[in-house]
């Protein structure tokens, strides 16, 4: 059995010298604030151990990787429907980008793009005030983390309604096409709220362990999906959660993960473990710089690729 605390301890060092490298995400007025020398790294284990090196005990905020958590909550909503709403296929654009929802009539290509998360937001606010939706949104995520101190930073919630403008538009020209059932200021609101949830690596790495545990948390003995469903979730984070960087995440990796533009991976070593890692200084594609760096060293050592050692 792999020594995972000292295989953490070497990457940490490891990496020591370069902590800081890459670009903060300063289209977001909050997280331009955020200080780039950071990174923190947690692995949890099925059986309910955990290990950690850095910065794994500062919150942060988790932005895209929101989306895995709705995703789970629209699919026990309303099941295998939801894909005729939102495709399964990776992008090949921009996170943002309106030309191919256009050339797709309204249909995003998948849940973890801007445009597929904001579907998928509408699904969740089904039978709700946008207050309520947020409201469930934060306990799920507390359930799953097993921690009721996770919160949603409603600063960075505010920077993003402020600033954004391209999400409006993604959702008013699915509107448009009928693929948004409620006000899209609603809609939005969840969106931008859900995006704003606030959480260290620590607490991400516990609220995702269902996607390592064939969809039940052993920590808490919680079923929170069937093993059909989790390995399905898996298969998109996979291919399509890392926008256009997705492909060269699985070459140099292997392991489903979603990102987010707060600088943090979440990733998923089947049957072995939940990882989080964070380190907010961002590739030219949107992805934390190093934290993709860390999570390849780790696949590494521990031989835990989904496509073998």
């Amino acid at each position: 059995m792999t020594d995972l605390q000292a295989v953490l301890d070497s990457i940490y060092t490891e990496l020591q010298p370069r902590i800081g490298e890459g670009k903060v995400a300063d289209y977001i007025p909050e997280l331009a604030k955020i200080d780039p020398a950071q990174f923190g790294l947690s692995v949890v284990t099925v059986d309910g151990k955990v290990y950690s090196v850095g910065d794994a005990a500062v919150p942060f905020s988790i932005q895209s990787i929101s989306k895995v958590f709705m995703l789970t909550l629209a699919l026990g909503k309303v099941g295998e429907g939801l894909w005729k709403r939102v495709g399964r296929e990776p992008s090949g654009n921009s996170f943002n980008s309106i030309v191919q929802l256009e050339q797709e009539a309204g249909i995003p290509r998948n849940p973890f793009i801007n445009a597929g998360a904001i579907a998928v937001a509408d699904v969740v606010l089904a039978g709700h005030e946008p207050r309520e939706a947020i409201g469930e949104v934060l306990r799920f995520v507390r359930y799953l983390a097993d921690d009721e101190t996770v919160t949603i930073d409603d600063k960075v919630a505010k920077s993003e309604t402020q600033t954004g403008y391209r999400n409006f538009a993604l959702a008013n020209f699915m509107r448009a096409y009928k693929n948004i059932d409620h006000p899209v200021e609603h809609v939005l609101g969840v969106y931008f709220h859900q995006c704003a949830l606030s959480m260290t690596c620590e607490q991400l790495a516990r609220a995702g362990l269902f996607l390592a545990a064939r969809g039940a948390n052993p920590m808490t003995g919680h079923s929170v999906v069937s093993p059909k469903r989790a390995r399905r979730i898996n298969a998109l984070m996979l291919t399509c959660g890392h926008y256009d960087g997705s492909g060269d995440f699985a070459y140099h990796v292997g392991l489903p993960g979603k990102s987010g533009v707060g600088g943090g991976i979440f990733a998923v070593a089947p049957g072995i473990a939940s990882i989080a890692v964070w380190s907010p200084g961002l590739n030219k594609v949107g992805n934390s710089q190093l934290g993709a760096v860390a999570l390849e060293m780790l696949a590494a050592r521990t031989g835990w690729s989904v496509f073998g050692d």
